[in-house]
């Protein structure tokens, strides 16, 4: 998806980190109250330092709805999750990204003309109205207007199991239409007791995604051709050098990693259960982990009783996430100091609506 950030002025891209520390330091203690800054888990230190509340994407976002006092929400994460921030929080209230190219490519895998064309073409093979749509909330506003439109819900990596199982119950639906992680789909429909001949990959790149008629109809799960750029590069391989170098150390792995992987981790859960899980192993553990290297680092430095390391010794970050930086902060927060409101996410009202009805349906489920 395109989006456009205008070039910083001199003043933000040549300055050193003590000017940015002064700016960023001066800019929130002048708005007070009337800021509040949210760091996602992933953000780089140099960011995550002045943030107010750290989480992942939606605890933030229903954070940031909390924090009514606050005018402007300033989202140090990606684009999606200032979205969700945006439906969520009041009308008075002003959500920014201090950098609009910060997006997530596992969310631009699936746009909402894909999506709708996709819905199109199983209309013509399967009766729809037995297909529920479900998206993962590592996706844009319109998808999960999509998904509250036709009786779906979003769901997270933690309350996935539960989504589906709501989704798949009798009386509701046959068949789910998963977007667009592919990853998080197989391994929760592992999960629920379903097999490879269950499920099936959706390439909105083909017609019918690649598929037969019958393997359409034949199929429970219909998985969207999505990853996360940065959990796709975990494999078996990557494990196994851990476990030879570190016998008796423990593997935790993110569900948006591969099955393979997944089906080798000691513990498999989202960002917070990662967290938790390298906060409640014992003294003295080595954990390798397969997730984000920030993560990682923070995990490993705040954890000082603990080794832990990332399984991929290229250590890939975040790219997309790692444009949020100290001058585009510093841009942004010293810009609402002067009035002037720099690049404020706004959805739409239709938009907005239908989107809080999948996130609210979600939090109806689980």
């Amino acid at each position: 998806m395109l989006r456009l950030q205008q070039p910083l002025p001199e003043r933000y891209s040549t300055a050193t980190p003590d000017e940015l520390t002064r700016m960023i330091g001066a800019a929130k203690a002048a708005l007070g109250s009337r800021l509040f800054v949210l760091g996602h888990h992933y953000q780089r230190d140099d960011v995550m330092r002045w943030a107010d509340a750290r989480g992942d994407s939606f605890g933030l976002s229903r954070l940031a709805a909390e924090q009514t006092e606050a005018e402007f929400i300033v989202f140090c994460g990606v684009h999606f999750m200032a979205e969700s921030a945006d439906v969520l929080t009041g009308a008075h209230q002003k959500v920014l990204l201090p950098d609009l190219n910060a997006g997530c490519s596992m969310a631009d895998m699936a746009d909402i003309d894909q999506v709708e064309e996709a819905w199109e073409e199983l209309s013509r093979v399967i009766d729809v109205e037995r297909v529920v749509p479900v998206t993962y909330m590592n996706s844009s506003a319109a998808l999960k207007s999509f998904v509250g439109r036709h009786q779906g819900a979003v769901c997270t990596s933690s309350n996935a199991r539960a989504v589906l199982t709501w989704a798949l119950q009798e009386g509701r639906g046959d068949q789910v239409l998963f977007f667009p992680d592919q990853h998080l789909g197989r391994n929760t429909g592992y999960q629920l007791g379903y097999g490879a001949d269950d499920m099936r990959v959706w390439n909105p790149r083909l017609a019918l995604g690649g598929l037969t008629d019958a393997e359409v109809k034949n199929s429970t799960l219909l998985l969207w051709k999505g990853h996360c750029s940065v959990h796709q590069r975990f494999r078996p391989e990557h494990v196994t050098a851990f476990r030879e170098a570190h016998p008796g150390g423990i593997v935790m792995v993110h569900p948006e990693c591969a099955h393979d992987v997944v089906e080798m981790g000691d513990l498999v859960g989202s960002t917070d259960a990662l967290i938790r899980g390298v906060a409640a192993a014992p003294g003295g553990s080595v954990i390798g982990v397969a997730t984000e290297i920030h993560l990682v680092k923070r995990l490993d430095d705040e954890s000082p009783d603990k080794t832990v390391v990332c399984l991929d010794p290229l250590v890939c970050p975040c790219s997309t996430m790692s444009r949020i930086d100290g001058p585009h902060l510093a841009w942004v927060l010293e810009g609402l100091v002067q009035g002037d409101v720099r690049n404020q996410i706004q959805v739409d009202t239709e938009t907005a609506e239908w989107a809080r009805v999948a996130l609210e349906r979600m939090l109806a489920i689980t």
